[in-house]
């Protein structure tokens, strides 16, 4: 049985860019192989209601460092949480830290990775888009506050269509 914890979403926290820079900094010494280390997810936009969470993608040359570095992560109090999105990305949770952190491991060219930051940055440059999402994550958050996955799947279709308005152009 998985203990479900509430949905919790806050609003923004100028500290969380400012963990970030620790964060990639540590992560960076850890895993000089990588080849980015980029702030994505909610945490990542400025005004952003969000998780108090800081989601982490860590870009390798390939998926041949992937068991390395999750050997690295792993021996940081990195708890895994498997391969996520059926596309060559996995998942690991620090608890631990404050703001906890949530670090994703994924291979050069990875299509979640680009779509992420697809979203962030669209999201940045279009505060109204920007505004939208917050109003759907607090309506989200009250209405499935025990049911992250159903709070997340719910997201899903807003996403998905801010990310193909960024990739093709769209405004």
């Amino acid at each position: 049985m998985t203990m479900h914890r509430p949905v919790e979403i806050v609003n923004y926290d100028r500290e969380w860019s400012v963990a970030f820079q620790r964060i990639r900094a540590k992560l960076a010494a850890l895993l000089p192989q990588a080849l980015a280390i980029d702030h994505v997810g909610s945490t990542a936009i400025p005004d952003m209601t969000a998780k108090p969470l800081i989601d982490i993608d860590i870009v390798l040359p390939g998926l041949e460092h992937i068991e390395s570095a999750t050997q690295v992560l792993l021996s940081e109090n990195y708890e895994p949480r498997g391969n996520r999105y059926d596309d060559q990305v996995w998942a690991f949770l620090s608890r631990d830290s404050l703001p906890a952190e949530r670090v994703y491991l994924c291979p050069v060219g990875n299509g979640t990775h680009r779509n992420r930051l697809a979203f962030r940055d669209y999201l940045i440059a279009h505060p109204e888009a920007a505004g939208e999402y917050a109003a759907l994550k607090r309506r989200l958050a009250a209405e499935f506050k025990m049911d992250g996955d159903r709070y997340t799947a719910e997201k899903r279709e807003f996403v998905d269509t801010i990310v193909t308005r960024a990739l093709t152009g769209g405004g």
